[in-house]
C-alpha cells in the first residue's frame, strides 16, 4: 500500500470522527466515544492519526474549534493586503510563487474545451480518493470523490462539455507529490493552473491563491481584496465554483464569525484540510525547536 493509499484509507475514519464532533459538539464528548464513533479504540485512534498528520488527536481537535478559527482570521486579517504589496498581485506566479494560474481565453471558454484533449485518473489523496484532470497547459480540474466515481467523471464532464476526456492516470499520477505535498515546505517546480471562469471568477481565484498555508480570511475580507467590498454574496458564489479545491484553496475562506462554512467537497473534508494544515505548521515548528 503506497503512502497515499494509507492517508486517503485512514481520511475516512478520520472524516467520521469529525461528522460525529459536528453532530455532538455541544456535549464535548471524550477522546474515548470520538474514537468509538470512528470505529476504532482510543490506542488505534492515535496511531490513526500518528500516520495522517503526524500529530495527536487531542491536538487535531483543538484546530476545529470556533476559537482557533477565530485566531486564524485575526492573524490573517491583512494576509491579502501583504500579499499584493509583495508583489505577488500580477498574473504570474502566486502562492508561495509555486502556483501559476493561466485563464482560459475568451475564445476558447467559448469553445468549451473543443478540441482541447483532457486527462484524468483516480486517485487516493490524504483527503480520500480525488480525480484530477490535466491539459498539456495545466491542472484544469481537482475533485473530491464521495460516494461515486462517475459522479466525479460527469462534474468534469460539465466544466469541459466539448474536450477529448481521456481516462490515463498514468499521465496524472506524477501530479499527486505536488498537489498534496506531505511537508510545509512548497514545491520548488511551479505548478500551472487552467481555469476556465469569467473575468470576476478567476480575479477571486486569483485572490485566494494568495492566502498561504496556516492562513484564512472572511468572504467579507475577500471581498475587498478582490475590489467589491459589498459583494461578499457574489465572492462567495465564485468560490464555491472554483475548479481546482485545496490548490485553490477556497478551504481557506471562513465566516467572520469563526464557522468554518459550506464547501462544495463536503464539510467535513474543509475541516479536515485546514486541520491537516494546521498540523503541518505545527509539525514544522517542533522540528526546528
Amino acid at each position: 500500500m503506497s503512502d497515499y493509499e494509507q492517508l486517503a484509507e485512514d481520511y475516512a475514519r478520520v472524516e467520521q470522527a469529525i461528522i460525529f464532533l459536528e453532530r455532538n459538539a455541544r456535549r464535548q464528548p471524550s477522546l474515548g466515544e470520538i474514537a468509538a464513533a470512528a470505529g476504532l479504540s482510543e490506542f488505534h485512534f492515535q496511531r490513526l492519526f500518528g500516520r495522517w498528520v503526524g500529530i495527536s488527536p487531542k491536538r487535531f481537535l483543538q484546530f476545529l474549534t470556533k476559537e482557533h478559527a477565530r485566531r486564524l482570521l485575526e492573524q490573517s486579517r491583512n494576509v491579502l493586503d501583504a500579499a499584493y504589496e509583495a508583489g505577488l498581485s500580477g498574473p504570474g506566479r502566486l502562492h508561495d510563487l509555486f502556483v501559476a494560474c493561466e485563464a482560459v481565453t475568451p475564445g476558447d471558454v467559448q469553445a468549451r474545451g473543443e478540441g482541447l484533449a483532457v486527462h484524468y485518473g483516480l486517485h487516493p489523496s490524504p483527503f480520500g480518493r480525488c480525480l484530477l484532470a490535466v491539459t498539456d497547459r495545466g491542472i484544469c480540474g481537482l475533485h473530491f470523490v464521495r460516494d461515486d466515481e462517475q459522479e466525479a467523471v460527469n462534474w468534469l464532464r460539465l466544466r469541459w462539455p466539448r474536450a477529448r476526456l481521456r481516462q490515463e492516470p498514468q499521465r496524472t499520477g506524477p501530479y499527486l507529490s505536488a498537489v498534496f505535498p506531505l511537508a510545509a515546505a512548497p514545491v520548488p517546480v511551479p505548478l500551472h493552473l487552467y481555469v476556465r471562469g469569467t473575468n470576476f471568477q478567476i480575479q477571486v481565484w486569483q485572490a485566494l491563491l494568495r492566502i498561504p498555508l496556516g492562513g484564512a480570511v472572511s468572504y467579507e475580507g475577500l471581498a475587498r481584496a478582490v475590489g467589491l467590498p459589498q459583494g461578499a454574496r457574489a465572492v462567495g458564489n465564485a468560490v464555491g465554483d472554483n475548479p481546482i479545491p485545496f490548490l485553490i484553496p477556497c478551504h481557506r475562506v471562513i465566516r467572520k464569525l469563526g464557522e468554518f462554512g459550506n464547501y462544495g467537497e463536503g464539510p467535513a473534508r474543509k475541516k479536515a484540510i485546514l486541520g491537516w494544515e494546521a498540523a503541518l505548521l505545527h509539525r514544522d515548528e517542533l522540528e526546528e525547536q
